[in-house]
């Protein structure tokens, strides 16, 4: 690896490693499996070597490969077989503390799209591109999350 394939690596991780460690923890629910993830995604970006349109089309490639890197290792034998370490969003506001944590206790395909248009910033229509799905079913997916979390807040 020469030093500006070592450069390029280590701002791409600068870039994007916070984002891509969020969305794999949505996926595996620790951070340790989570960063084995990233790990596994960076190892795929430098064997394919993609090149990008634009920050964008970058930033979207990274989030797509993680969340089936996550899917594929959430997924797999090992993982399901494992009992994962229960561990605490670090965070000073208590009040998005609790929040997150209701989060965490939505099914998968909510938490995904709560992260990334809460947490991202992402608009339907880029969540609908990232995930592969229709922006109407992110939509609704979106509006049972909020449905969900206001239910689950009640409660406690």
């Amino acid at each position: 690896m020469t030093i500006d394939e070592k450069i390029l690596i280590n701002n791409l991780i600068e870039k994007y490693a916070n984002i891509m460690l969020r969305c794999a923890y949505s996926y595996c629910g620790n951070q340790a499996d989570a960063e084995d993830v990233i790990q596994e995604v960076f190892i795929k970006y430098m064997r394919k070597s993609p090149i990008f349109k634009d920050d964008n089309h970058e930033k979207a490639w990274f989030l797509r490969v993680t969340i089936n890197t996550a899917k594929d290792y959430a997924n797999s034998f090992w993982y399901r077989r494992t009992e994962g370490i229960n561990e605490n969003i670090p965070s000073e506001n208590k009040d998005e503390i609790d929040i997150w944590e209701l989060v965490r206790k939505l099914p998968q395909k909510y938490r995904i799209v709560i992260q990334l248009f809460y947490q991202e910033g992402y608009s339907i229509k880029e969540i609908s591109s990232i995930l592969k799905l229709r922006a109407s079913t992110v939509g609704t997916q979106l509006d049972r999350a909020r449905g969900l979390l206001k239910k689950m807040s009640k409660e406690e």
